[in-house]
């Protein structure tokens, strides 16, 4: 089972990842742009994900992904730690989330 430990130990391993407390909870930024959140008691996440995608993202496996209410008209997708397959996994949808906040100079 993954853990917000896991979360902050990949989360921190991309380039350039700082952790900053907002709203108080930790969040994950790349050149200043949030690209993670733990929100609550940790055992979510909520990470970058474009609208098109999010919403074939929930329907397709619901008790992986949701958004919460206060997102809704925003780019993120809550996550269940515990429902993730694996480190992999977890790692992917953290390469995704921080891929789209990263500056292009990070990409190349």
């Amino acid at each position: 089972m993954t853990t917000s430990d896991d979360v902050r130990a990949i989360a921190l391993s991309l380039p350039e990842t700082t952790e900053k407390i907002a709203w108080s909870m930790p969040t994950f930024r790349v050149a200043g742009k949030m690209f993670a959140t733990l929100p609550e008691d940790e055992t979510s996440m909520a990470v970058r994900c474009p609208k098109v995608e999010r919403e074939e993202l929930v329907l397709a496996e619901p008790e992986k992904f949701w958004v919460a209410a206060h997102e809704a008209s925003s780019a993120w997708v809550r996550v269940r730690l515990a429902a993730l397959d694996d480190l992999d996994e977890l790692r992917d949808i953290l390469l995704d989330s921080w891929r789209q906040a990263a500056p292009a100079a990070l990409l190349e």
